[in-house]
């Protein structure tokens, strides 16, 4: 009868051991998967912050293509140089140099004034017939009272202006860039991202006029 009672005392113990064991089993699984689900979404925000990263990047470095119209000035000013060249060789001396001297003149001069007019008449009308993207998201934002998302933004766009594709994307691609340069601040509601315009290149645009004056 003792070693029954032994036995039955023994099983009784595994029994509370490994239903104990077994308890703490399933609370380990459970706060590993918690951590899993966390990391899991970490490493997606991180994902869609490399996305954004990635389009800022692109619109950043599209930026100078932009620019590449101002080069004309440059141009058009480059082309008085071969009269300086003249004038340099008039004063050397002779017949020649005067001979050299009037027939590449009006050459160059006829050839270079027209292209430089046209270049610039042709980057003046284009600037003057319709604004940029980003003139005309900077316009809409200082104008809105509250945050507004890329879609809603792109789809007031196209409506005032149907002659132009407006497209999502582009919009939050644009409204990206105007955050990297601290021209929108960006927010976050949830899942949804909207946009306000920044207060602070307007105060950086003020200072500067009563110093100058």
């Amino acid at each position: 009868m003792s070693e029954d009672a032994s036995a039955t005392e023994l099983t009784s113990q595994y029994t509370a051991q490994v239903t104990a064991d077994l308890e703490r089993n399933a609370k380990e699984q459970q706060r590993l998967s918690a951590e899993i689900a966390a990391l899991q979404e970490q490493l997606a925000a991180q994902q869609r912050d490399h996305t954004v990263l990635l389009s800022i990047q692109q619109a950043i470095g599209a930026a100078p293509v932009s620019a590449e119209p101002s080069a004309l000035p440059d141009s058009a000013a480059a082309v008085p140089a071969p009269r300086a060249a003249k004038k340099t060789a008039e004063s050397g001396s002779g017949k020649r140099a005067r001979t050299r001297k009037t027939a590449p003149a009006p050459r160059q001069a006829t050839s270079g004034k027209p292209a430089a007019e046209k270049a610039s008449g042709k980057a003046g009308s284009a600037k003057t017939v319709q604004p940029t993207l980003v003139d005309l998201i900077r316009g809409h934002l200082s104008e809105q009272n509250e945050p507004r998302s890329a879609a809603e933004i792109a789809a007031t766009l196209g409506k005032a202006h149907p002659d132009r594709s407006v497209k999502t994307t582009v919009v939050r691609t644009t409204l990206e860039g105007l955050v990297a340069k601290s021209q929108a601040q960006r927010s976050k509601q949830g899942t949804s991202v909207f946009y306000t315009a920044s207060a602070v290149p307007e105060r950086a645009e003020e200072q500067p006029a009563p110093a100058g004056a």
